[in-house]
């Protein structure tokens, strides 16, 4: 299933349902219509709330995708929406850094890490940063090296606290790509201080996250995805998930040791090998407005966010 986040035309009132493939056309199946045509009252109407209501509620909208047949009158035109990050309002979105094993060699190369960590460590995205699918995102004035980074997110299905590495995918409800836009200029402003906070990573729609949460019955394996960026149309990059070095069991297992980790929350695994500020030719490839940006789980989910300026 395909969970989204959206408004419809003519409103500003976020709701949630799914996002259908269909050869014919993608169709929007909003869950609030259903559960009002089913005489159901108190159905969740946000994201948390749809995850936290747990597996029956899944369940039940799993069966409403499954009967789209049936509810097609229910169903609207994507082209009638606008996209909102699936979850807007997460109480914990924690980034795991320095995690894939060819973006550490660029990191050390310039100079952007003095040590590789030996333990998972993360900073946290700002939900003022979030921006949805297909938005347009304002390059800062001042800003010339701003930098792409593809990255898988896990979102957090049920409470976790005290979780083993064999139980990991059992609190997880599915994924998402985040491209986390990273501002180069302020960040090695920020290495050289000490600063931890990242100011360069969360500045206002720094943080296209979505289309959708892709539940885990429609992957077919987390650690062997082809997570890709291309810019203008023209591949940037391309890695496998295979190169994480902590996996989403480590990640899960590290951070729930002492703090409730509930669903809701969010683990973004890492900036893959192949952004901009590895590259000899980095200047060019900095993003600039005008650039329309796709960072993909190939084959499954594609993000695109366009730079204005």
């Amino acid at each position: 299933m395909r969970l989204i986040t959206f408004t419809r035309a003519g409103s500003s009132h976020p709701e949630i349902g799914a996002r259908i493939p269909n050869l014919a056309g993608d169709q929007i199946l909003p869950f609030a219509d259903v559960a009002k045509k089913l005489g159901i009252l108190d159905f969740p109407a946000d994201m948390k709330s749809f995850l936290r209501a747990g597996n029956d509620v899944m369940q039940e909208a799993k069966s409403w995708v499954a009967a789209a047949d049936e509810n097609l009158a229910s169903c609207i035109s994507p082209k009638i929406i606008t996209y909102l990050p699936p979850i807007t309002d997460a109480e914990k979105f924690l980034c795991v850094g320095k995690n894939y094993r060819k973006h550490l060699e660029e990191l050390k190369r310039t100079n952007l890490i003095k040590e590789i960590p030996q333990e998972p460590t993360s900073f946290i995205k700002l939900n003022s940063c979030l921006s949805g699918h297909e938005a347009k995102v304002v390059r800062p004035k001042g800003i010339t090296r701003l930098d792409y980074e593809p990255e898988l997110v896990f979102v957090i299905g049920k409470r976790a606290l005290g979780a083993k590495k064999s139980e990991a995918m059992d609190y997880v409800a599915g994924v998402t790509i985040l491209n986390d836009l990273t501002c180069r200029d302020l960040q090695l402003r920020e290495v050289a201080s000490g600063s931890r906070f990242w100011t360069g990573k969360n500045i206002p729609g720094f943080g296209p996250l979505g289309p959708e949460i892709v539940t885990m019955d429609e992957i077919p394996d987390v650690y062997d995805l082809w997570m890709t960026c291309s810019v203008n149309g023209q591949e940037r990059m391309r890695v496998n998930t295979q190169d994480q070095i902590w996996k989403i069991s480590d990640i899960l297992e590290h951070f729930s040791r002492f703090i409730p980790i509930d669903a809701g929350d969010m683990f973004s695994t890492g900036a893959p090998g192949g952004v901009a500020v590895g590259k000899e030719n980095a200047e060019e490839l900095y993003l600039k407005p005008g650039d329309v940006v796709e960072c993909s789980i190939d084959g499954i989910s594609t993000l695109r966010t366009t730079i204005i300026e």
